[in-house]
């Protein structure tokens, strides 16, 4: 049996629609996990594969990007923000998801090479949402990210800003081992990634609750979500990858 991890958030229900439905079921054992727990998990050797934030490939031995899938976005991704009362130039304090490891750094670096400003950064533990307020900020992703947006003055989606100081889309999580997976598992693996994917407009009435005058699972899976790990995300991966380790190398084995 093969250990894999999957984000348990809205973006990944395609995922899991497609290994629930095809015969690689038999061949797996999945959990659902946080970012965070996920890449925490592969790199202790407890999975195999994990759908995980690209930020922890400089701490692989030997990591190894195994599907042309991916969690990405070009432009507006609409859960993973920074949330602010108060406009960008007015925050000193910014909260960090603890769920998160590449929105961390990713919304670090913008501060610094694009937006050009100095900010308190601080761990954040559960519930701390509810810091928001004065000049406190907070980064919030996934499905947490969705019940919030509307709720402040002010939105600043990390996706958007990455576009606008890159030209490029940026990936947020990918498919990772640690080690090589045998090739005929990989194939069955990725068709039935493509399979949810192929199918994930009849999941739409199942994840409607997600629906708000702020938010639509329709337009998140269709358009604000970008699935294929295409040359432009992997351009961008590769960028900011190196932006974090000048001497970042890694595979693309599928």
């Amino acid at each position: 049996m093969i250990k894999i991890s999957a984000v348990s958030y809205l973006n990944t229900k395609p995922f899991l629609h497609g290994l629930d439905i095809s015969s690689v079921k038999n061949k797996i054992k999945l959990s659902q996990d946080t970012p965070a727990q996920g890449a925490q998990k592969l790199l202790s050797g407890e999975i195999d594969i994990g759908l995980v934030p690209i930020a922890i490939i400089p701490q692989l031995k030997n990591p190894q990007i195994v599907s042309p899938f991916c969690i990405g976005a070009n432009g507006k991704v609409k859960t993973v923000c920074l949330f602010s009362e108060v406009p960008l130039k007015e925050i000193n304090t910014v909260y960090l998801d603890y769920q998160s490891r590449t929105s961390v750094l990713l919304v670090q670096l913008l501060m610094k090479e694009y937006w050009k400003q100095d900010v308190k950064f601080l761990p954040a533990l559960e519930g701390y949402e509810n810091t928001i307020k004065n000049n406190i900020a907070a980064v919030i992703i996934g499905d947490r990210a969705i019940a919030n947006l509307g709720k402040y003055k002010y939105e600043y989606d990390l996706s958007e800003a990455w576009q606008l100081h890159t030209g490029l889309p940026f990936v947020f999580a990918a498919w990772v081992s640690n080690k090589e997976i045998n090739q005929d598992f990989l194939d069955d693996f990725n068709a039935a990634l493509q399979i949810g994917l192929s199918n994930r407009s009849q999941l739409l009435a199942k994840y409607s609750s997600y629906n708000s005058p702020h938010f639509s699972v329709k337009e998140y899976w269709n358009n604000n979500i970008q699935y294929e790990l295409d040359s432009d995300k992997k351009q961008a991966l590769e960028l900011f990858l190196k932006k974090l380790n000048p001497n970042q190398q890694f595979f693309y084995c599928y």
